[in-house]
């Protein structure tokens, strides 16, 4: 496979746009299951590596936490990536939240100094929609010898969020969860309380797929959804967040990749991180009230 940088794809690509850069390109499946029962055994893109995306996240009770940078180099070195490796990610495609999926990845490649990554629009369920062809023949790529560099300038860290809300209202806390969790009305299993980000404003990743599938419109249509974002007075970075990161990335990959929007950043732990370390939080409902919330929650369960 040809690893040029002329080979680079852009950062979304139709099904079509992908066959047509095959082999040139490396295509990796995220797709979840067990080795011998997985989507991807059971089907997927010619040439594609298998790493599951809950190998690039953090512990059960924890997934937004990121792994170590030793981690991460040998995961990237064992799927034969390098720097300038032209790389596409597929996920299932099925529905808004799935995106959240390439979309991180995406971001632990950029952060790491890969330069040359794409998702694939749609995913699995695009592809497979254009009745493009699949293979189960496994593939195991050749090891890189692959040095990380990491781009800080897209990662907000709990400590420098914190350092913002301090001294500086130069920065947009931007919440990409459905509006029940930035009003605290529910909460994600391993976060310590509900609520949101001090002075934070929501603006749900849903929000950019009109039609509820997992497909991105085209830039137009995005330029359009983002004239309705919230917008804070004399912000000069957006920090994007929601319970554990996937969300997040939705709102940071369509702001800093498709739109190009200055001085996009990702907090990866997000609301997890935060609530447990005991951080000031707004929208946070009393304690009867999160008893109360408890208590609707088991009755609708059984």
């Amino acid at each position: 496979m040809s690893q040029s940088a002329s080979a680079a794809p852009s950062p979304l690509l139709t099904p079509a746009a992908l066959l047509a850069q095959l082999p040139q390109v490396r295509v990796i499946d995220i797709r979840e299951g067990d080795a011998s029962s997985s989507p991807y055994a059971a089907g997927h893109i010619p040439g594609a590596v298998w790493a599951p995306y809950s190998s690039w996240r953090g512990a059960a009770d924890n997934p937004g936490k990121l792994r170590s940078v030793a981690d991460y180099t040998a995961l990237v070195r064992s799927l034969g990536l390098n720097a300038q490796t032209p790389v596409v990610l597929v996920a299932d495609g099925s529905d808004p939240s799935d995106f959240g999926a390439p979309a991180r990845v995406y971001w632990t490649l950029k952060w790491l100094g890969l330069g040359h990554l794409a998702i694939l629009n749609g995913g699995m369920t695009a592809w497979a929609r254009a009745g493009l062809p699949v293979t189960r023949q496994s593939v195991q790529a050749q090891p890189s010898d692959f040095t990380p560099h990491l781009d800080t300038a897209i990662l907000a860290s709990r400590t420098q969020v914190a350092q913002d809300l301090r001294q500086s209202q130069s920065t947009l806390l931007l919440d990409a969860r459905p509006r029940a969790f930035y009003l605290g009305q529910v909460k994600a299993p391993a976060a310590a309380q509900p609520g949101t980000l001090p002075g934070a404003l929501d603006f749900d990743n849903a929000r950019w797929f009109p039609g509820g599938s997992g497909t991105l419109p085209d830039k137009a249509e995005l330029e359009r959804i983002a004239q309705s974002m919230p917008h804070a007075a004399g912000a000069q970075q957006t920090v994007s967040f929601c319970n554990t990161g996937h969300w997040a990335a939705t709102n940071w990959f369509v702001l800093s990749e498709l739109l190009h929007q200055p001085d996009v950043k990702l907090y990866p732990g997000s609301m997890v991180d935060w609530s447990r370390a005991g951080e000031p939080m707004t929208n946070v409902p009393s304690r009867i009230q999160q008893l109360w919330a408890q208590l609707q929650q088991t009755w609708r369960a059984h």
